[in-house]
């Protein structure tokens, strides 16, 4: 099978990085500067899986009901108890893995880079169906209300039934000359499927059949170049209390009502790697690898924290009341939900950490590119001040 990959001559292959800008680009990373940790991070338990030599490839760990769902590169997926560690099970599909997992109803879903979506029982890893789709799956397959909702890298939203695996609708955006290597994943929200494309807009797609119900514009191209032109929603979205969160690169961080599409409030912050929210705040890590709090009523600045300027951060994670993000060279930063101030520094390996930490009653789950996934836990350093 030809990928369709390789019809896009131009597409560029960017990391989290800002490969458009000559000014992050010469800056070295940031130094770190001893720290005197106010937390305490206990690690629970790590595994070595595979890593990846692709340094595109996002897939993150997912959970659901106790277990803890990872798939390799070269096509197995396991799953562990999340409180232990140990293999429940694991199973070889055969075929590169370049997207997923997604995790919901009973199963699991997994793309490829051979364009096939499958299904697998979140059981016993049983497979329940294989589907080819158009063309390579580089997001999280998302999952509800008996339907499996797949993001293809040409533009393409499909949604299959989930126990025949039967294409149910297929919804088509053309995508610009030029882009990120990437795609922002698609929310099963309510009757909805959320969707950021590649051309800076954010979709609301009927889970009956299909058909868009709003469009709203996060980013607009801007520029007299395809390059300053790139406006991709890459990082992925969020939703809280009928707001949809979305960032594009070169482009805008901004609120969205669920239900109308109405744009709340928008401001100008480029952003690749995410986000994460709850109702009050929103954290995002920019284009130079500056962590960001803005408020959610308008977007206005909380805090900014730019001491990990350049260290290629992942999207930051809540826990508790801290903020805990990836660099790199394999360290974990946890810093203070309140004011953004740097709190304690652990290592979870010596590879970069690109895909957002998995947080889950209270326990992080992390993964990084060599493949060592840990799951760690944060306790205040007890201390006689008042």
């Amino acid at each position: 099978m030809i990928r369709p990959l390789l019809l896009w001559p131009l597409l560029l292959l960017l990391t989290g990085c800002s490969a458009f800008s000559t000014k992050d680009n010469a800056d070295p990373p940031a130094e770190l500067v001893e720290l005197e940790s106010e937390l305490r991070i206990k690690t629970l338990w790590s595994r070595s899986l595979e890593g990846s030599e692709d340094a595109y490839l996002k897939i993150a760990p997912a959970i659901s009901e106790g277990r803890l769902y990872v798939a390799e590169p070269s096509g197995e997926v396991i799953a562990f108890d999340a409180q232990t560690g140990k293999k429940v099970w694991s199973v070889d599909l055969d075929v590169p893995i370049s997207g997923g997992p997604g995790v919901d109803e009973g199963v699991v879903a997994v793309g490829t880079q051979e364009a096939e979506l499958i299904l697998l029982n979140t059981e016993d890893g049983s497979e329940r169906w294989r589907r080819t789709v158009s063309s390579e799956v580089l997001s999280v397959p998302a999952i509800g209300r008996g339907r499996v909702v797949c993001r293809t890298v040409d533009g393409r939203v499909v949604a299959l039934d989930i126990d025949t695996g039967e294409t149910l609708w297929t919804y088509n955006r053309s995508v610009p000359v030029l882009t990120l290597r990437g795609d922002s994943s698609p929310v099963v929200s309510e009757n909805q499927a959320l969707v950021g494309f590649a051309n800076g807009k954010l979709v609301s797609l009927q889970l009956d059949n299909g058909v868009a119900a709003w469009e709203a514009a996060i980013a607009t191209p801007k520029g007299r170049t395809e390059l300053e032109r790139v406006v991709d929603i890459d990082a992925e979205l969020k939703v809280v209390e009928g707001t949809v969160y979305a960032a594009a690169f070169h482009g805008e961080v901004a609120a969205v009502s669920e239900t109308s599409g109405v744009v709340l409030w928008q401001r100008e912050l480029s952003s690749h790697a995410g986000l994460d929210a709850d109702w009050r705040q929103l954290y995002i890590t920019d284009e130079g690898d500056h962590i960001w709090s803005l408020d959610t009523t308008n977007g206005a600045t909380l805090w900014q924290q730019k001491s990990l300027h350049a260290r290629q951060l992942s999207a930051p994670a809540m826990v508790d009341s801290y903020l805990v993000v990836g660099d790199y060279d394999g360290y974990l930063h946890w810093l203070s939900q309140y004011d953004g101030r740097m709190l304690a520094r652990t290592r979870a390996g010596g590879d970069r950490i690109r895909v957002k930490p998995l947080v889950h009653d209270g326990i992080v789950y992390v993964l990084g590119e060599g493949g060592k996934l840990s799951a760690l836990q944060v306790e205040p350093v007890e201390t006689d001040n008042p």
